[in-house]
């Protein structure tokens, strides 16, 4: 089957509505509340204060090739946008646009087949898909080409009645799982044999959920009919009334429980191809680039991919927050060489692929902004000085926590790359890391006081998924002086923070004890 895909041109239609609920916002005419509920739709909100905006520039399946990268950098240069950030959802937000060049920057971008709405709001939200896939040694096989299809195929129902809220879709090639296949609303997750396990109803956040197995060993050929059923089950038994339940994961309990989900998912898979429609499709990886001179050097960043000759350079700017100059000459180097391209994780990572060795040390100039160190590859949602719903500023947190790791020489290993995120909703996936810090309150002397929650022992791994366990709240002024009291734990013992726990489970919560009381 040929994906009937949505044309920008005609999500143009949309664009003076939001122009003048936009106008009508900044003009004090209408209320954030219902500000929010209606641009969501455009993949745009107002940040916190009122009086700048935020867009959400959907990258299908993490893929930023050299037109997408040149447009985001052309839009960061013509209207002097000083805020970006790359998202655990594989998209880049730019922050602090005004009402006329939020407009114009969403406009532009649907010429350039860049589709910024359904980045927010109830709708199907941009599909992952683990950012090496098709270059990385070792994948179980290319999932691109699925993810991208996916995507496609969603964009339909991008102003379908009864959608749930955030249908959010992830393909992994590999059990490194860091699409969190296995626990998305919808999850595809590579098998060694070149079929996918499906997984359905689970997420983070709120009543956070691992996903349930619904099926196995699925042709890749028929993901959409995966796809179709999962919104025929959300239509047939989602939570249309209590808004904060409206996610497919709150599903599993209201249906009684993991096989009975299941097999109300698998009836509506029935009907879809009783239906008799055709969803099959077709799809390919496609490299066609030759190697060049290999890669002599030793710089950890750079990675060799399972093409023989060929490489990629990993770049975390910190906080997952580039500066725009140098995103901006990224993308003048990587227009040059051919087939290079720009990978998002939904880590905040980027990873820089298809280049040859002579390539590869031009992009590791580029990019020497770089986090040095394990710890410093962090992750973090944007943070409430800028989001609404936030409740703590995650990302001064984590820049306040680099500067005492590294003054203090803490050595790299000691400390694992920890997740922060905001308030409950997990945007920075502190559910999920070693080390997560979630946006709370800490009672002191009966007043509340900024604090950060603490979670340990999450997983992403498939196979050994674990949500983090909750230990208690730390006063935010604290958390580098825990940190840097833990790492010196760690580096103490000659072991790096992995094996340090492993030998003792329990060492966390010893250390961490003295914060929390």
């Amino acid at each position: 089957m040929a994906i009937k895909t949505i044309d920008p041109q005609t999500l143009k239609a949309d664009l003076p509505a939001f122009k003048e609920k936009t106008k009508a916002f900044y003009a004090g005419e209408l209320d954030k509340g219902a500000y929010k509920g209606f641009s969501g739709f455009y993949g745009s909100y107002a940040q916190r204060g009122g009086k700048a905006s935020m867009l959400r520039l959907r990258m299908t399946a993490g893929q930023v090739t050299k037109e997408r990268l040149a447009f985001t950098a052309g839009a960061l240069r013509k209207y002097h946008v000083t805020k970006l950030h790359f998202t655990t959802c594989q998209t880049i937000q730019l922050h602090d646009l005004q009402p006329d060049t939020v407009c114009a920057i969403m406009e532009e971008a649907l010429d350039h087949a860049i589709i910024t709405m359904g980045g927010g709001g109830d709708f199907p939200r941009n599909v992952m898909c683990s950012p090496l896939s098709g270059v990385e040694p070792g994948e179980f096989f290319d999932v691109l080409p699925y993810a991208k299809a996916a995507s496609d195929y969603l964009m339909n129902f991008i102003k379908a009645e009864k959608m749930p809220r955030k249908l959010k879709v992830g393909f992994s090639n590999s059990p490194a799982n860091l699409t969190h296949a296995t626990f998305r609303d919808l999850g595809f997750a590579a098998r060694e044999d070149g079929t996918f396990d499906v997984y359905s109803a689970g997420g983070l956040g709120n009543n956070p959920r691992f996903g349930v197995k619904v099926a196995e060993r699925v042709e890749p050929a028929r993901i959409l009919y995966y796809i179709k059923a999962m919104w025929l089950t959300f239509c047939a038994y989602g939570n249309y009334e209590n808004r904060g339940k409206a996610r497919t994961r709150y599903m599993q309990e209201s249906l009684g429980g993991a096989e009975s989900y299941k097999k109300a998912y698998l009836e509506k898979l029935d009907e879809v191809v009783a239906s008799g429609e055709d969803l099959t499709i077709s799809a390919a990886p496609v490299l066609s680039k030759k190697p060049g001179k290999p890669y002599s050097g030793s710089d950890a960043r750079v990675l060799p991919q399972k093409q023989p000759g060929l490489y990629t350079v990993v770049w975390h700017p910190i906080g997952g927050q580039p500066a725009p100059d140098v995103f901006c000459a990224l993308s003048d180097c990587l227009n040059e060489i051919p087939e290079a391209e720009l990978r998002l994780s939904p880590d905040e990572s980027a990873f820089i692929v298809n280049l040859s060795g002579d390539e590869v040390q031009k992009v590791l100039e580029l990019t020497k902004d770089s986090a040095k160190t394990v710890f410093e590859s962090s992750v973090s949602c944007i943070g409430a000085s800028i989001c609404q719903v936030g409740v703590r500023d995650s990302q001064a947190l984590l820049s306040a926590c680099i500067k005492a790791v590294r003054e203090a020489n803490i050595p790299d290993g000691a400390l694992p790359q920890i997740h922060i995120s905001g308030c409950p909703s997990s945007c920075g996936t502190h559910q999920i890391g070693a080390l997560g810090f979630r946006g709370g309150v800490k009672m002191v002397d009966k007043k509340p006081q900024p604090a950060f929650v603490f979670y340990i022992n999450g997983s992403d791994r498939q196979g050994s998924e674990a949500m983090g366990q909750e230990v208690g709240p730390i006063l935010e002024t604290e958390i580098p002086d825990f940190l840097v009291t833990l790492g010196k734990a760690v580096a103490e013992s000659g072991r790096n923070f992995a094996a340090w726990k492993t030998t003792d489970p329990e060492a966390i919560k010893r250390i961490a004890a003295p914060y929390i009381a």
